[in-house]
């Protein structure tokens, strides 16, 4: 029984917030430990975590641990606050297993996300990953000095960053996936980093990419000096039967192959080169299955977004539950 789906997705989401921390007290268990493994000092007790968008302000770290995640990732954070997009900004189908949204970085701002994150320091239990983001009104020509600005403010507590240049919510974000702006962009991001204790950063790439241009991309970005990426975002691409407006990200299981397939065009991509890098796969994953295949494909991590709402919040410890059962 999923209560939730009973509900408008709008209602549904905005009582999450209330309904996760009841859930977590009651149901919450220590993180299981699967498929554990480290990674430039960051130890994973299983390689399954939140991906970004799920908790936007690190508001319930504490009730993701309880649930079983391996790793989070919060935001995307912008530097200044920002509202939704205007009108309808989410929807789903329940037949599809389709997640539809418009919201465009929606963001409390990087103040009140440092202060949640700064609270959770004395007790952190996982990698946390910090999603960072240029506000809508910033142009594409000066969005570098957004990601700098995010990468100084939250480097005392990101475990990672990864840089979402590939929402298609944010008018011209994508853009910036170019091989000029990616040079442009990457080029002081790791500039920055590299002046401290270097904090890996991860690019999080667009899932409709076509495949010769997303494998350039990935060769780029590697030869650029990125620690790894998220694969992917969701998709403008739409299946058929489908209702949803055409502007607008498609999560789910729509966007199932297509994720695997940019996790495929990595992982040859990048061949020898692939050591040390960071894969993580996102999209689509909605069984245990779908996570064990991530990870036989190539991928280190997994995130699920869909999976929370047509599954439960109990996913991460149910996978768990399967691993260990196989063994």
């Amino acid at each position: 029984m999923r209560p939730w789906l009973l509900l408008p997705p709008q209602w549904a989401h905005d009582l999450s917030s209330l309904a996760l921390p009841l859930y977590s007290a009651i149901y919450g268990q220590k993180t299981p430990h699967w498929k554990s493994f480290t990674w430039r000092d960051l130890h994973f007790a299983n390689p399954l975590g939140i991906a970004g968008g799920v908790d936007k302000n690190a508001d319930h770290l504490n009730d993701w641990w309880k649930l079983g995640c391996g790793f989070v990732e919060v935001g995307t954070v912008t530097p200044r606050p920002q509202d939704p997009n205007p009108g309808k900004i989410m929807d789903r189908d329940l037949h599809l297993q389709a997640m539809w949204n418009k919201m465009g970085f929606p963001s409390a701002g990087a103040d009140e996300t440092f202060f949640n994150l700064a609270g959770y320091a004395p007790n952190y239990r996982t990698p946390i990953f910090v999603n960072i983001g240029k506000n809508r009104h910033t142009p594409n020509e000066e969005a570098v000095n957004d990601y700098v600005t995010l990468i100084d403010k939250f480097r005392p507590f990101a475990d990672a960053f990864v840089v979402n240049i590939s929402s298609p919510n944010t008018k011209g974000l994508r853009d910036l996936q170019s091989k000029e702006n990616l040079s442009h962009l990457l080029g002081p991001i790791l500039e920055k980093v590299s002046h401290f204790e270097p904090t890996p950063v991860l690019v999080k790439l667009s899932p409709d990419m076509g495949e010769e241009l997303l494998s350039e991309t990935v060769q780029h970005c590697q030869q650029l000096g990125i620690d790894g990426f998220v694969l992917t975002n969701t998709t403008l691409s739409r299946p058929a039967g489908c209702h949803f407006p055409a502007e607008g990200g498609l999560s789910g299981a729509p966007l199932k192959d297509l994720s695997k397939r940019a996790l495929q065009i990595a992982v040859e991509s990048l061949g020898k080169k692939r050591e040390g890098l960071l894969l993580v796969s996102a999209g689509g994953v909605l069984s245990a299955e779908d996570v064990f295949e991530r990870l036989q494909m190539g991928a280190d991590l997994v995130q699920i977004y869909s999976a929370l709402v047509f599954h439960g919040p109990d996913f991460f410890h149910e996978v768990a539950r399967r691993f260990n059962d196989g063994r």
